[in-house]
């Protein structure tokens, strides 16, 4: 059996965080499947162009010699003849994706608070961590982990920075704060910028954001007991009952 130590400094390789080894850990991504579909955990999503913009901006401000693993297409668009015969089938950024997105990082990097908060005197990127919560094994990898501040601190891309939070609802960045605080003992929060006008937002988490985010790891957990480790389980005998 390995230490705490040697189970993260195997989860800091990208290919063990989301290869085998990691799966044996839920994480904030498994909570919508086993929220909606349980059966469905741990198959591979679809790769969607928003994913990937968002891993470009990631990858830039925090692990920029990666950024050669982008693949980038000179294309319009990933209908053209020239993008399906360079990217044979897989998912690449278009140019025009990339620029916009470099517009974007230097937005965020010109304003100072942001440039403090990422690139302060005690931080570290992409650090992952485990814990249990709920009776199961959950870890997490932090963009940024500001030690002076007591931060975590997560950047997104968004559509429309004003409605903020109400997809922080939506694609459970609630549960994704509290399994973080619970992971790093800090407070956790959001630096957010608008793709379309690089408006960025700073967001901090109010108590009922994370208890909703806890209630949410709660009942993702009582799925997976539920569908993964109760003996005898038939999933097609399971159905949801409420009164309307």
């Amino acid at each position: 059996s390995m230490t705490k130590q040697e189970v993260l400094n195997k989860l800091k390789i990208d290919e063990h965080y989301y290869g085998d080894f990691g799966k044996q850990y839920l994480s904030n991504s498994d909570i919508k499947t086993l929220l909606n579909n349980p059966l469905e955990l741990k198959t591979p999503s679809k790769q969607i162009p928003a994913f990937l913009v968002g891993g470009y901006f990631h990858t830039a401000i925090l692990e920029p010699d990666k950024l050669k693993n982008f693949k980038v297409v000179e294309a319009t668009t990933r209908n053209t003849k020239a993008y399906k015969e360079i990217s044979q089938g897989e998912m690449c950024l278009l140019q025009h994706e990339v620029d916009q997105c470099e517009v974007l990082i230097e937005k965020v990097m010109d304003n100072r608070v942001c440039r403090d908060l990422i690139h302060g005197d005690d931080v570290e990127f992409e650090r992952p961590e485990i814990t249990e919560l709920f009776g199961n094994n959950w870890k997490g990898k932090a963009d940024i982990v500001n030690h002076s501040e007591k931060l975590v601190i997560d950047l997104k891309t968004t559509a429309e920075l004003d409605k903020f939070h109400w997809s922080a609802k939506k694609y459970n960045y609630d549960s994704q704060a509290y399994i973080y605080r619970e992971l790093f003992g800090y407070e956790f929060i959001f630096i957010a910028v608008d793709k379309k006008t690089g408006q960025i937002g700073i967001f901090d988490c109010s108590t009922d954001f994370y208890k909703s985010g806890m209630n949410k790891v709660e009942k993702a957990s009582e799925a997976y007991d539920l569908f993964y480790k109760t003996e005898g389980f038939d999933p097609s005998q399971y159905f949801i009952n409420k009164t309307l």
